[in-house]
């Protein structure tokens, strides 16, 4: 078998955790305007940077341009992201590592929404602000996740 189509069923995604263990990464595919493709590919750049591209395309087979709220579609391992979700290309490339985890925990049968859930996936996304931050080049990049660190730091309880 290969991938399933969707991931709904017991049986879909006991065939896509199969399909994981054999090593599949997605394709990613980007579905949207041409500066939400920009936006996403700037972000996308990013991830790759840090080396979460591989966790991001384990998990993550679409980005998918919507005209309402951000979100996972579990169903269909996809990101639906409105464009001010991907204007800040950092805050962005969290996001979608965020995303990816929450898909994970979704298929590891986890309880992937609510309290815990959200802690455990923004101290993802926390740890690859932190990564990224070491490993880019770009005094840009750095001050850009510093920032964000500061905000979630001044917002949260979860840092």
């Amino acid at each position: 078998m290969s991938f399933p189509d969707r991931i709904y069923t017991n049986e879909e995604v006991k065939e896509t955790i199969s399909q994981i263990k054999k090593g599949h990464k997605h394709n990613l595919r980007i579905t949207g305007s041409p500066p939400f493709k920009e936006k996403v590919e700037q972000a996308l750049s990013l991830v790759r940077v840090a080396g979460y591209f591989d966790f991001l395309r384990t998990y993550i087979r679409n980005i998918i341009e919507i005209d309402g709220l951000t979100q996972l579609h579990e169903t269909e391992a996809a990101i639906w992201a409105n464009r001010y979700a991907v204007e800040n290309p950092v805050d962005a490339a969290s996001l979608f590592i965020q995303k990816a985890n929450h898909m994970r925990e979704y298929l590891e049968g986890e309880l992937y929404y609510g309290g815990l859930a959200e802690k455990r996936s923004t101290s993802k996304r926390l740890e690859f602000l932190k990564v990224l931050k070491e490993k880019s080049t770009e005094i840009e990049v750095k001050e850009e996740c510093e920032r964000l660190l500061k905000s979630w730091k001044d917002h949260s309880i979860i840092y």
